[in-house]
């Protein structure tokens, strides 16, 4: 799982930071010894509700209460729901990223998901654009449920989009061409860059609904599809029982 990332070393935070300040970034890189290069576009991290996929919208529509936006980045999310009348806080490891959303006007903080230390309850956890890719790897979905019933409030619920992956590694025939014995398929390394900037490298998880399911019923949680987007992607929430 990721750690607080200092300025020096952020490249996402950078490219963010100079997307807002001055309404240009150069190329977002992406790096993965599983695939190719390829490229985030910073504006689209700028993306206003009508430019967002339909599981977004769906996630902000049912957003309720008070409401943390894990992982905000640029706090586009936090932007619309702080404009629908929403007490929104979000959270980023990334320092830049923070400064940009708190002259955004947004309620943001430096804080790890995964602090323990960090124990405010809010009404809806919002993990948009496969928000729940900061648990790195299934081994560490435990440690997802603990902050998901630290943080919510009773009634509460999480919001979160992910994708089922599976589809990159299959035949022509429809099987599975990947090392069943290696993990779970959707266990991704990365590594961003920016400039002459190269970030640490961090494990991105992307899961199918129902593992998701599955391990979210094993740690007392109920989990439930709310849509299908358009490419083997869908919006679940998680509920306490």
């Amino acid at each position: 799982m990721q750690t607080i990332t200092n300025k020096e070393k952020d490249p996402m935070g950078m490219a963010i930071s100079d997307y807002y300040h001055t309404g240009k970034a150069g190329k977002l890189r992406v790096l993965s010894s599983m695939f190719y290069e390829d490229e985030i576009p910073v504006a689209t991290l700028f993306r206003d509700f009508d430019e967002m996929p339909i599981q977004e919208q769906k996630a902000i529509e049912l957003c309720r209460g008070k409401i943390l936006d894990v992982g905000a980045g640029s706090g586009c999310h936090s932007v619309i729901l702080k404009e629908r009348g929403h007490e929104t806080v979000a959270i980023d490891i990334s320092e830049l990223s923070v400064e940009v959303m708190r002259e955004r006007g947004i309620d943001a903080r430096n804080t790890n998901f995964f602090d323990e230390t960090f124990t405010e309850k809010f009404d809806t956890i919002l993990l948009a654009m496969n928000g729940i890719g900061i648990v790195g790897k299934i081994d560490n979905l435990p440690a997802f449920f603990r902050s998901i019933k630290r943080l919510l409030a009773p009634g509460g619920q999480v919001l979160l989009d992910s994708s089922d992956i599976r589809y990159i590694f299959m035949d022509e025939d429809g099987g599975m061409d990947i090392d069943l014995a290696a993990g779970y398929y959707g266990e991704i390394d990365y590594k961003m860059r920016y400039k002459n900037i190269t970030g640490k490298p961090f494990d991105w998880l992307y899961i199918d609904f129902d593992t998701l399911s599955m391990y979210a019923e094993e740690h007392g949680l109920i989990c439930e599809k709310c849509i299908d987007g358009e490419h083997y992607d869908y919006l679940a929430r998680i509920t306490l029982k």
